[in-house]
């Protein structure tokens, strides 16, 4: 597995974990996408660079708290494929975890895309990796 890649994933979910967007977003490339069309909650879309860090921060905004963890790191070449469980607080101390799956794309030791899955099958699919 790339080492570097997965060091890339860390740094992003830390930083984003204590609400700096702008470290998170460091490796981002200027042409990055984060597609969240296959999301079933409110932020669907898909989202280039300059609109990300409004969208991180009205996420954040929305709840009391925000927190990722990635539960394992699955490497294909330019692909790295996270489970992701997602922590949220509302602001009446209700507690949801989300799962859901991240298709990572980096070329060039920088994040070109994120993609989100709902089901690990459909992401380990798209980076040509099998369960």
């Amino acid at each position: 597995m790339s080492q570097e890649n997965v060091e890339i994933i860390r740094t992003f979910f830390e930083a984003y974990n204590r609400e700096d967007f702008e470290a998170a977003l460091n490796d981002a490339a200027p042409d990055f996408v984060l597609d969240f069309s296959r999301s079933l909650g409110p932020y669907q879309g898909v989202y280039r660079l300059d609109q990300v860090r409004g969208l991180f921060s009205e996420i954040n905004e929305t709840f009391d708290s925000v927190r990722f963890e990635a539960n394992d790191f699955f490497d294909a070449a330019e692909y790295v494929v996270v489970p992701v469980t997602t922590h949220f607080r509302g602001r009446d101390g209700i507690e949801v975890h989300a799962r859901v799956t991240h298709l990572w794309t980096i070329r060039d030791g920088a994040v070109a895309s994120v993609a989100l899955y709902q089901e690990l099958r459909e992401a380990l699919d798209a980076a040509g990796l099998r369960e």
